[in-house]
This record gives structure tokens, C-alpha cells and sequence, in this order.
């Protein structure tokens, strides 16, 4: 379990292949960019722990279109604190 990680990551097992590779790009995402770019997320929890939660909850399809409208609310102009997956 990672320690932002609402979810263990153990647990995020879809299916799918398209899930698989959304929850592979979450991660290479949260172990090679996010350790370069340091903490900005405005939202509890995480960008990333959020698109885990949404993608193992609801699959590719619904899951990333949760995530892609997370991603686009994080600005700096856009809400803050908490935000759970539906």
C-alpha cells in the first residue's frame, strides 16, 4: 500500500485489459514523473489514488472518464479538499 493510497494497490486487479493499462500508466506516472514534480495535488484523495480508485470501482471506460474530469477540476482555479470517487 502505497502511503497516499486510500486503495492497496494489491487490490486494483480489473480485468480488462484497457483497465490494466490505465492502471499501468497511473503507475508509471505516480513512480517516474510525481517524485520529479513534488507534491501539488489540491484534492483528498490523490489524482492518482483517485484514477485507481475509479478505474478498479467502475472498469476503463467510466473510470477514466471520472478520472479525465478529476484532472481537468485541478487548477488554480478549481476546489479543493475532498473529493471521493462516487
Amino acid at each position: 500500500m502505497c502511503s497516499a493510497c486510500p486503495v492497496p494497490v494489491a487490490a486494483v486487479r480489473p480485468g480488462s485489459l484497457p483497465a490494466r493499462m490505465l492502471i499501468g500508466l497511473v503507475m508509471l506516472y505516480r513512480y517516474v514523473l510525481s517524485p520529479l514534480l513534488g507534491p501539488r495535488c489540491r484534492f483528498v484523495p490523490t489524482c492518482s489514488s483517485y484514477a485507481l480508485e475509479a478505474i478498479a470501482k467502475y472498469g476503463a471506460l467510466k473510470g477514466g472518464w471520472l478520472t479525465i474530469r478529476r484532472l481537468c477540476r485541478c487548477h488554480p482555479w478549481g476546489g479543493t479538499g475532498p473529493d471521493p470517487v462516487p
